[in-house]
């Protein structure tokens, strides 16, 4: 949508740009305008407000990142659970880097939690990278906590995928709970049930962490296996 794309290029920070493009290769450099963060939630709010919004948020898909980065700003700030969930439906299968895809964090999750399990389970399934990444995410940011269930484990140790970005999500997932449900988590590092790089990966997180003590990083890294990657 050209008023909007144009007012982000009016933003646009050529040092910004080139900082931004080495942290999403997945990303041709042509495609980063050079906006920075706080200015995009800045014009989510005004956009969400606008009669705009809904035309921009059918235009897919978005040439540009900070397009994407936009419009996951503005499903993050809905206020209602249905229209967030439709708009994720129609926004998730053009997600194409892992910045907007964990920059997307809806509040209204949290008042939904017991809706919101189903369509985890849903993500986890999908064929699409960033769609299984979200779900993931989603899992560890609303589920190792109070509305933690050891069944969650579960979910994401039994997911095969030779993305990337999936296996860094769920290895991400694993150091977050060795942190918050260390006993109910580590038989899943002593049985080795991820992958190899990704069970690696999960331990190199938790070893990283200031919430692990200094024993039991110790104890992890005895854990480590040989990984063919």
């Amino acid at each position: 949508m050209d008023s909007i794309t144009e007012r982000m290029f009016k933003l646009e920070d050529e040092a910004y740009k080139k900082f931004q493009s080495g942290l999403i290769p997945s990303i041709d450099s042509e495609r980063v305008i050079g906006v920075r963060t706080p200015e995009l939630r800045k014009l989510a709010k005004e956009i969400s407000k606008s009669p705009l919004c809904e035309r921009f948020l059918k235009e897919l898909p978005h040439k540009y990142f900070e397009e994407n980065q936009l419009h996951a700003f503005i499903i993050s700030g809905m206020k209602d659970y249905d229209e967030c969930i439709g708009a994720l439906s129609l926004f998730l299968p053009y997600v194409d880097n892992w910045a907007t895809c964990d920059q997307m964090s809806p509040k209204i999750f949290k008042k939904y939690r017991k809706n919101l399990l189903g369509k985890i389970k849903i993500w986890i399934l999908s064929e699409e990278e960033y769609t299984v990444r979200f779900g993931i995410k989603m899992l560890m940011d609303h589920f190792l906590d109070e509305d933690f269930d050891k069944e969650y484990l579960d979910l994401v140790a039994d997911i095969r995928s030779d993305k990337y970005y999936i296996n860094m999500m769920i290895a991400w997932y694993f150091a977050t709970a060795l942190a918050k449900q260390y006993d109910d988590a580590l038989p899943y590092i002593e049985k080795r049930r991820l992958e190899a790089w990704t069970h690696n990966k999960a331990i190199q997180k938790s070893v990283e962490s200031y919430r692990i003590s200094d024993e039991k990083k110790e104890y992890l890294k005895s854990l480590k296996v040989k990984s063919r990657l």
